[in-house]
């Protein structure tokens, strides 16, 4: 009689072990990173590049220059928003049994198969956010074309491509551009936070609508042309994207002079002093106590207002 073989499930220890290989190869790739761009900044054509596109595309006459202290409020509300929208969209993806559920008390939009849909806590707050953020988020676009601030963030001119590419090679050969961003972002800058706000935001928008529960029976004529699973592809890529975008763009802050940049989104000047600096360690306090304070039993109080939580 023959012996059964040996269960052969990867141990947790086996995966991470996995991971660790990653960092190296990490560390690796960047360094080849930087020797390749500045081999191409020492080459005649390199240089003649970087000094035909120097990184940054002319904006329109008359641009506004600065920061509004409205957009100050916005960047600060919409990290704040957004940190707490990751969070949560990473429970949504890991956790298997939520702490809570609730159902809506008016069911009149929120139903599935005309029976009132019953969510994990941690998504109805994840949507409520959603909501905040979106609304954030219309309140940005609408003041920033108001107010002319949108030729800061929106391709006006063919030359923001290769300038574009100048400034990464000089971002990769950590030789950093030399803009003024209390005037003019440079051109990969530009094209990333038009990314962030003009495309990448909207399809989080619409691949999460597609997603939520008690609406996406609402979907089924555009089954074919939009299905659920399509949008489920898109959502988790455009998750990490936000993600990736965060650590870059906190990086590059902090590492290109982080008291002027920091001034100059929350201090409201040009200087270089720490009032921008102080200002933004008070935005990391509040969301460290949001993060210690957003627990299932204050998510529950606050859900009980607009719906049934049951265990």
């Amino acid at each position: 009689m023959s012996t059964p073989a040996p269960h052969t499930a990867k141990s947790p220890r086996s995966r991470w072990f996995k991971l660790v290989w990653i960092a190296p190869l990490v560390v690796v790739g960047l360094a080849l990173v930087v020797i390749l761009a500045n081999v191409i900044r020492g080459l005649p054509a390199g240089q003649d590049f970087l000094m035909t596109y120097p990184g940054h595309s002319d904006l329109p006459a008359g641009a506004p220059k600065g920061f509004p202290a409205w957009l100050e409020w916005q960047h600060f509300l919409s990290s704040f928003l957004l940190l707490f929208i990751i969070r949560t969209g990473w429970q949504i993806h890991t956790t298997k049994r939520a702490a809570a559920y609730w159902t809506r008390k008016n069911t009149g939009i929120l139903k599935t198969k005309g029976q009132p849909v019953r969510i994990p806590l941690h998504l109805w707050f994840h949507l409520s956010l959603d909501a905040l953020w979106i609304l954030n988020g219309l309140v940005f676009i609408v003041l920033i074309f108001v107010s002319g601030q949108w030729v800061r963030i929106v391709p006006t001119r063919w030359d923001v491509i290769p300038n574009a590419i100048s400034a990464g090679l000089q971002y990769a050969s950590l030789n950093w551009p030399t803009e003024d961003g209390w005037v003019n972002y440079n051109a990969l800058q530009l094209l990333s936070y038009f990314v962030v706000v003009f495309v990448a935001s909207p399809l989080a928008i619409l691949t999460g609508l597609r997603m939520v529960p008690g609406l996406a029976g609402r979907w089924k004529p555009f089954d074919k042309l939009y299905p659920v699973t399509a949008a489920r592809k898109l959502h988790y890529p455009i998750f990490i994207f936000f993600i990736a975008f965060i650590v870059v763009h906190v990086t590059l802050v902090l590492a290109t002079g982080a008291l002027r940049n920091l001034n100059h989104m929350y201090g409201g000047s040009d200087e270089v002093n720490w009032v921008g600096f102080s200002l933004f360690a008070g935005s990391l306090v509040l969301m460290v106590g949001g993060w210690f304070a957003f627990r299932p039993v204050i998510l529950a109080q606050a859900a009980g207002l607009t719906g049934n939580v049951r265990r």
